[in-house]
């Protein structure tokens, strides 16, 4: 199968929109602890990985600052394109340790030596997603939709083959809508109570 995708311009395009869609939802709400307006306040991002398909709108994370005088806290909205503090694309951490669900051994291979990945880098990418990921509130919200359920050890591959999009890009898209939580300083779920859930 072509992967082509990781080098299409169209493709990035898409989840910045996704992420746009996520940030005026965000905004839209306002302050979560005083309910005052949100200003942009954007952080700037030097993504690694695939930086040739990449345009200025990945050359910042979409964030807010309340403009209320006394509160002035930040909001950052969840991300498809940014996996939280993480400098590799969301879509590089998703791909380069889901094996056979997302790509084959040798395109995986090639990947990891074309962007000069580090096998530390690859261990901590797998340890987040088999020790820190299966805790977090947002996989424990959404675990019991997959039956059979999901092998904590076979993520996120399986997870990504459970997905029903015709083509892998729409597969990964709907994978990094459902961890977008886990990306953002304030989960929908914070709003019903909860404390901000970090990763």
């Amino acid at each position: 199968m072509c992967h082509a995708f990781l080098s299409d311009t169209r493709f990035y395009q898409l989840l910045f929109r996704m992420d746009l869609d996520l940030a005026q939802q965000a905004q839209s709400g306002g302050c979560h602890f005083c309910g005052g307006t949100l200003h942009g306040a954007r952080y700037p991002r030097k993504p690694r990985g695939l930086r040739f398909a990449l345009d200025e709108t990945y050359e910042t994370r979409f964030s807010f600052c309340c403009a209320v005088d006394g509160c002035r806290r930040r909001h950052t909205p969840a991300s498809v394109r940014f996996l939280g503090r993480k400098v590799y694309l969301g879509i590089l951490v998703v791909l380069l340790t889901a094996g056979q669900q997302g790509l084959s051994d040798q395109r995986r291979r090639e990947l990891i030596d074309r962007l000069a990945v580090p096998p530390q880098t690859l261990a901590r990418w797998r340890h987040w997603w088999r020790e820190v990921f299966p805790g977090t509130r947002c996989w424990r919200a959404e675990q019991v939709q997959f039956l059979p359920p999901i092998p904590v050890a076979s993520l996120p591959g399986e997870l990504l083959g459970r997905f029903t999009g015709a083509t892998l890009p729409e597969r990964v898209c709907q994978l990094l809508r459902l961890i977008a939580p886990v990306t953002t300083s304030w989960s929908g779920s914070v709003r019903k109570g909860g404390l901000p859930q970090t990763m």
